[in-house]
């Protein structure tokens, strides 16, 4: 079946028991109640579509990560005091996120919003499509993982990238306060998963080169870390860490903390390819757009959309200190194509693609129809927030 016959069929059959039931079967599988906006629908798109979009983000990966100069000049993006040592050739984890835009041909196309060397909600997102299909009882053959995988070749591509043959007892998932973060439900599933537990930052302890945490009353060394604790969040909530980021840590990282900064808003003014809008550095601006409502202006390092300014005015612009300048860039606007037919009207799409060493394995859809696509600028609408990608490989 192709992407619009399964939105045909899924909108003619759709009921408000069916998304409860959805929502309760989300909670009980993840083991706690998902804070953020479940959207009422999955998106259905051609198996073609999503071939592309996934060769479109590793192109883009492969721009960044085969390229000694760009390797060289994002050596800048490091900041000192965060600087980790025993860096990889490349990051583990990258999140490619594309917006859906129809071409002048008529059809969709990618348009790259961002891209980021960090983890995201790889144990979740599984268990969110899973509940979509079982939920509404939707046709058999559809997929939402990429390359192949099935659900045991996926988890076992996690387990090879975060466990890494190590006694998961001695692998931690590192977050701030995770019991509180939105995203504990990926903890939660990652644990189930494979074993490995969610630890506050702020909880470890340091003995020379080795790392130490609490479990079940028992100190355990650490071995390996799952890295999904934020820098900027850190700093804007004035956390004490018990280590120094430039420590020479007998401790392996899954997903090097420098690639939060090596692969981010920073890449996009490096990148060259037809999916990547116009992006240039602040302080590199040599003459200022005509319309800056055609433009975003966005910090290099918010996390969650701080910061970003949809359509900047020119005294927004000049307001930003000449010596801070460096920090921001101005991206030319991507227009979502309205393309999820609703009972709502026509919805936006942005869909995020996941990969591990450079190989997709799945993506996070978010959906709305506001200005962007978090959850600030679509309250109090239906038929948007998270949701997932399923199609059919026949299609």
């Amino acid at each position: 079946m192709t992407g619009d016959s399964l939105r045909r069929l899924f909108n003619a059959q759709f009921s408000l028991e069916n998304y409860e039931r959805f929502l309760a079967m989300v909670d009980e599988r993840c083991g706690t109640h998902v804070p953020f906006r479940l959207c009422e629908t999955p998106c259905f798109f051609d198996s073609d579509f999503m071939q592309r979009i996934s060769r479109e983000g590793r192109e883009l990966i492969d721009q960044l990560v085969d390229n000694p100069e760009y390797r060289r000049i994002s050596d800048a993006s490091l900041p000192a005091q965060y600087t980790v040592p025993n860096e990889p050739h490349e990051p583990m984890f990258v999140q490619v996120d594309f917006g859906v835009v129809r071409g002048e041909d008529g059809l969709l196309h990618p348009k790259l919003v961002e891209i980021q060397g960090f983890p995201s909600l790889y144990a979740f997102q599984p268990v969110l499509a899973q509940s979509y299909v079982d939920a509404h009882g939707l046709p058999g053959g559809l997929h939402y993982l990429l390359d192949g995988l099935n659900n045991d070749e996926y988890e076992r591509v996690m387990r090879d990238a975060i466990v890494a043959g190590h006694d998961p007892e001695q692998v931690v998932l590192l977050e701030v306060d995770p019991e509180h973060q939105k995203t504990r439900c990926d903890f939660l599933v990652t644990e189930r998963m494979l074993g490995v537990r969610a630890v506050c930052i702020t909880q470890l302890k340091k003995r020379g080169a080795k790392l130490y945490y609490t479990r079940d009353g028992r100190e355990v060394e650490i071995r390996r870390i799952y890295n999904r604790a934020i820098v900027d969040e850190i700093e804007r909530r004035g956390i004490a860490i018990p280590f120094d980021w430039r420590d020479d840590l007998d401790v392996e990282w899954a997903g090097h903390p420098n690639f939060y900064f090596r692969v981010s808003k920073f890449s996009i003014p490096y990148l060259h390819h037809p999916s990547v809008p116009r992006t240039i550095f602040l302080d590199r601006m040599t003459e200022m757009p005509d319309d800056l409502s055609q433009w975003v202006l966005k910090p290099l390092y918010s996390f969650a959309g701080l910061g970003v300014v949809i359509g900047p005015t020119r005294a927004e612009v000049d307001a930003i200190p000449a010596d801070q300048r460096a920090g921001f860039i101005l991206q030319e606007r991507v227009e979502f194509a309205p393309v999820v037919e609703t009972p709502h009207g026509l919805t936006k799409a942005e869909i995020r693609v996941m990969y591990i060493n450079r190989r997709p394995v799945t993506h996070i859809i978010r959906m709305g129809r506001g200005k962007m696509m978090g959850v600030d600028h679509n309250k109090n609408m239906e038929w948007v927030g998270a949701s997932a990608a399923l199609y059919h490989e026949d299609s």
